[in-house]
């Protein structure tokens, strides 16, 4: 870390890779699993509990030489809408990706149905999203509709 000004700190920039930023503070880990990042092999610096302006406090992340998928990145919507992806190419942002949920979800979310099949057989957990904007999703075994906010990631 190199000093900018008084009170400021600087993480050195990545020459090429990604850059998860504007995540909620209390979802920062939540992303690491969301992607696997504990079992990348390359650099990855996390930041916590960073002044933003359009969330108070964001985390950010961090990675380089790695670049995700769409598929990926459409995971993390189910954290928060809020998350922008930078793409790095030679010290230089070439591109900004913005989060969007995915139309199926399959494996990542638990139903919060406890009589739901998914939550007594061992099969994964399947939902499609019934409306983008209001963020709702249907599970597709038990029917039942959750908002955005509601859903537990299986993982947790």
């Amino acid at each position: 870390m190199t000093k900018v000004e008084k009170g400021q700190l600087r993480v050195n920039a990545i020459k090429n890779g990604s850059v998860i930023d504007h995540i909620p503070v209390e979802h920062l880990f939540k992303v690491v699993r969301l992607l696997h990042l504990d079992s990348l092999n390359v650099p990855i610096t996390i930041g916590q509990n960073l002044r933003s302006k359009r969330i108070g406090q964001k985390g950010i992340i961090k990675v380089e030489d790695k670049f995700f998928t769409e598929e990926e990145l459409n995971r993390l919507a189910l954290v928060s809408s809020e998350i922008v992806i930078n793409v790095i190419r030679e010290y230089e942002v070439v591109e900004k990706k913005y989060v969007t949920l995915p139309d199926d979800i399959r494996g990542l979310v638990r139903c919060p149905n406890p009589k739901c099949i998914t939550n007594n057989e061992p099969m994964k957990s399947a939902f499609r999203l019934l409306n983008r904007e209001q963020e709702i999703m249907q599970c597709e075994y038990c029917t039942r509709k959750v908002h955005r906010g509601e859903i537990v990631l299986c993982d947790e």
